[in-house]
């Protein structure tokens, strides 16, 4: 049994280990528990959303599995939520989308014109946390989107609609950083593409571009809102042509001072996207992550503590950059315990976080530096068997999180208590 007696003794230990290489254990800790994760409303429904449009996921988008329990209502939703939250140490954010909305006497709007208002249960129950909040315009699962294009549309009032929603979704986005004291990240994804190669690669883009000028058009306060933009390789339905691919937006964000969103499995499987950000942050002020795990193609698994996250970290913490990057999760399994998806998922990307802030890699830039490739692969090599579990189960234990497994237990109980009962 784990007991808080030996994971002091454990942590003591650890202390002195990393003390050794000039590592305050300590400082960690409280730099760790500075960076927020923002947990993403779609894994918690299968990307449903409320505004019971009736129109199927498509656009791309496909999720597999049927585990028991999904969240049908705003508080179902809620309430998974922050049970994933008091498993997971730290103080973290919630990311919703935009057919999230909630219509008060059940007065549906279309999306051009959704306001705050429609947000408010949302802006109060994270005010009530104490945490910040995160939006998306969406711009897919609608009938206006079943062509495959929309702000880049051949059609005007198809693209008009869809700039009023982008619009719309920033003037929401800003009122969420208001409210809660901290800026919203909205976070701008198309599914625009061609299943087969197109005549024309050109046009959509230039219409493209035009809409986001539009859209941006608006200039609000940093304090509130932060605009970004992704890109992606493709999409079921879009295997040939991406209009918004990576390059596009590259270009888009460094032209405009935008944030560029870079996701995980946007990119070709042999591509180290933790290259990228060294990059990226060259030329743009911010960059938002959407943290995933594609197995084969961007599929959307939960994110484990793999070779490609710890690199992610490592850049991260390697390069100073935590404080120009919001880190958010995205990904979406419905064949596992929903709640017990965000949990993994943060703790995984928190734990190496952890892992890269306990490396010595002063030292490793010093013999970089002084040309001692020897040395700086022994010492990464050695760095990899230090003892970091003892310094992880001690900050969960300050951050009064569940230590180990111990989280499981209480999302069993969610489960049979309140998931169950969800027919």
């Amino acid at each position: 049994m784990i007991t808080p007696d030996k994971i002091a003794a454990s942590y003591k230990l650890a202390q002195e280990r990393y003390a050794a290489l000039g590592i305050d254990t300590e400082k960690v800790c409280r730099d760790l528990a500075r960076i927020p994760v923002s947990l993403h409303c779609w894994q918690g429904d299968d990307v449903g959303g409320f505004e019971n449009s009736g129109g199927a996921l498509g656009d791309g988008l496909a999720v597999t599995g049927n585990y028991p329990g999904k969240a049908r209502t705003p508080e179902e939703l809620r309430a998974d939520a922050e049970m994933a939250l008091s498993c997971i140490p730290g103080k973290h954010r919630f990311n919703l989308h935009a057919f999230y909305a909630e219509f008060p006497g059940g007065k549906r709007v279309e999306r051009d014109e959704i306001e705050p208002r429609h947000f408010k249960n949302w802006i109060d129950w994270a005010k009530s946390l104490g945490i910040g909040l995160d939006f998306n315009p969406t711009c897919f699962s609608h009938p206006k989107s079943s062509s495959g294009f929309t702000l880049s549309d051949a059609r005007k009032d198809v693209r008009q609609f869809w700039i009023r929603h982008c619009q719309a979704s920033r003037e929401i986005g800003a009122a969420m950083g208001r409210a809660l004291g901290t800026p919203a990240v909205t976070n701008i994804w198309i599914p625009d593409g061609m299943k087969d190669s197109p005549a024309d690669r050109s046009g959509p883009r230039q219409r493209l571009a035009d809409s986001l000028d539009q859209v941006f058009q608006k200039k609000l306060n940093p304090k509130h809102n932060l605009d970004a933009i992704e890109g992606k390789l493709f999409g079921i339905g879009a295997e040939s042509y991406t209009v918004g691919m990576h390059e596009f937006y590259l270009g888009y964000a460094v032209k405009n001072q935008k944030l560029v969103c870079l996701d995980a499995g946007h990119y070709h499987p042999t591509e180290n996207m933790a290259d990228k950000i060294s990059s990226v942050l060259q030329f743009v002020p911010e960059i938002l992550l959407h943290v995933s795990r594609g197995v084969r193609w961007d599929s959307d698994h939960v994110v484990i503590l793999n070779d490609d996250l710890q690199a992610i970290a490592q850049e991260l913490v390697r390069g100073e950059y935590l404080s120009r990057t919001h880190i958010g999760l995205d990904y979406f399994d419905a064949s596992i315990n929903r709640v017990a998806a965000w949990v993994i998922g943060a703790r995984n990307m928190l734990r190496a976080l952890c892992l890269a802030m306990l490396e010595p890699h002063a030292q490793y830039k010093k013999l970089e530096l002084a040309g001692d490739y020897t040395s700086r692969l022994a010492l990464m090599e050695e760095a990899k068997t230090l003892p970091f579990g003892a310094v992880w189960d001690y900050y969960c234990v300050k951050q009064k999180a569940p230590v180990g497994s111990a989280w499981l237990d209480k999302v069993k109980q969610h489960e049979k208590n309140v998931l169950g009962n969800r027919k």
